[in-house]
């Protein structure tokens, strides 16, 4: 009965976490659907998704103090509900702004999902089976994500981008039913009804809010070359570092930043940082490449990026159990080094890749990824006590979503930058006075000709063919610098492997 009740909860947790964790990818393959629909324009659109991310931010970090204010399972099915009831309302959104308001809304119930999901799972399994349990919730956590683009493009190319919002109804409904009849708060979680740390509040929203506003507007707004930027950058500087001194100052934080004093929760999280902005930079860089530069359909893209989540898929659960043999270092630096690798072969793409060429790429990827993560989700909770353990999964989430932000805004800012810099280095080489130039305008401009343009007419279309096809070879440049990046941000966090510790550490 004991391994039955362990096992229903384990699908409980895990339907609301993949469908959380599934919405946010899903929606950015939606976005130019949406705009159209909308008559937004792009920066916008882009507001779907950033206020969805920023509520996620804000409520991770207060999930403990939630949880024992109201009950954690009364917090949980409360966020199901909310999620549920906003992702049917972004459906019948009428305008921009009210689709805005419930992506919001919407973030604040799936945000606060993650967190107590995982903390659930660590405590449903024994000690013994904690990289089970991770490997298990790694498949929500990180292979929601790398579905949503397929799943998302499917259903938008099928139906409409509203049902990517109607798809979550009945999940949500089914979860509700299992999550209420199977969780349980546990007998060492104590309901609190003390004073609450609303300075500390305060101060944690407005730095964490304003910090993924900058991050979301910096690109557009060439960053600290803008004075908003600049506003935007002091206020979430002021506001992060009045919210830690008065966290670590009060006797009851509403965040307990203490929990950073554990070597292995903190050395974790930093590599848990890394690979949240590996991933969703390889999430924002690689559907964009396949579909503005290879001009492939929404449906065609996602499935493009489905032998990641198949590499996930298999190592994930595999690496779970392999755990207390191996131990971190082993997996985390294998998937760290196969991840590596997979980068740097994607940063040697050319205009002229298929399908096969990006396959081994993605799978190796995803084989790195699922390895890393439950390793790593594992080794950062091991010794983290059971009643600071929501806490715990908070903190830990909440750093690997504001990075994963970081990874995406560093991703366009080094693409958008790299593009105009290889531009400007082809058109060096490129123009009407090197030979090869002018042999290929001249043999273009007489093709023109025959097809029966004018001779003023024929030059200008080849001049406009030939800037064409820089700009595409510049982007195409662009793009392998940013997964090469990628790839030196797998090796530089390598070190960090090495200040991991498993089961090792109770013998010692």
């Amino acid at each position: 009965m004991e391994n039955t009740n362990k096992w229903i909860i384990t699908i409980t947790v895990i339907t609301a976490t993949l469908v959380a964790n599934i919405n946010i990818s899903s929606v950015n393959v939606a976005l130019p659907y949406m705009r159209g629909n909308l008559g937004a324009s792009v920066e916008e659109i882009t507001w779907v998704v950033t206020g969805y991310m920023m509520a996620n931010v804000l409520v991770m970090p207060v999930v403990a103090l939630l949880s024992s204010r109201f009950g954690r399972k009364r917090l949980y099915l409360f966020c199901i509900i909310l999620f549920t009831v906003s992702s049917m309302v972004c459906g019948i959104a009428w305008n921009l702004g009210s689709l805005i308001v419930f992506r919001i809304i919407q973030g604040l119930g799936g945000g606060a999902l993650v967190p107590i999901a995982q903390a659930i799972l660590r405590e449903t399994f024994p000690r013994e089976e904690q990289g089970t349990a991770m490997g298990i919730y790694g498949l929500g956590i990180i292979l929601g994500p790398s579905l949503g683009p397929t799943l998302g493009g499917w259903i938008t190319d099928s139906y409409s981008w509203r049902w990517v919002f109607y798809c979550n109804v009945p999940v949500g409904i089914i979860a509700f039913i299992l999550a209420s009849r199977f969780i349980y708060d546990p007998p060492f979680l104590h309901r609190e009804k003390g004073k609450i740390d609303f300075l500390g509040l305060t101060f944690m929203i407005i730095g964490l809010g304003t910090l993924q506003i900058m991050l979301a507007e910096g690109e557009r707004n060439d960053w600290f070359g803008s004075t908003y930027i600049i506003y935007l950058a002091v206020i979430a500087s002021t506001g992060l570092s009045l919210f830690v001194i008065r966290e670590l100052m009060t006797d009851k934080p509403a965040v307990d930043l203490r929990i950073l004093k554990n070597f292995n929760f903190s050395a974790g999280t930093a590599v848990g940082a890394v690979l949240g902005m590996a991933l969703f930079a390889n999430l924002f860089i690689l559907p964009l490449f396949l579909q503005q530069l290879l001009d492939f359909p929404a449906f065609n893209s996602g499935l493009t990026l489905l032998p990641r989540s198949v590499g996930m898929l298999i190592t994930m659960p595999v690496a779970g159990r392999l755990f207390n043999k191996l131990g971190p270092k082993f997996l985390v630096g294998c998937g760290l080094v196969i991840s590596a690798f997979s980068s740097w072969e994607l940063s040697r793409m050319s205009l002229e890749v298929g399908y096969w060429d990006i396959f081994s790429p993605q799978l190796l990827q995803g084989a790195g990824f699922g390895m890393i993560f439950a390793a790593l989700s594992t080794a950062a909770l091991l010794t983290i006590e059971r009643p600071k353990l929501t806490a715990a999964t908070g903190l830990y989430n909440v750093v690997r979503q504001v990075f994963s932000s970081i990874g995406v805004a560093l991703a366009a800012t080094v693409l958008s930058r790299g593009e105009n810099r290889y531009r400007a280095i082809i058109v060096e080489n490129v123009n009407q006075f090197n030979d090869v130039t002018a042999d290929w305008l001249r043999s273009l401009s007489e093709a023109m000709l025959r097809a029966g343009s004018d001779a003023h007419a024929a030059h200008w279309k080849a001049l406009k063919l030939l800037d064409g096809e820089i700009m595409r070879q510049s982007a195409m440049l662009a793009y392998n610098h940013v997964f090469f990046l990628i790839s030196m941000l797998f090796i530089i966090s390598i070190p960090f492997v090495f200040l991991l510790k498993g089961f090792e550490r109770d013998a010692q």
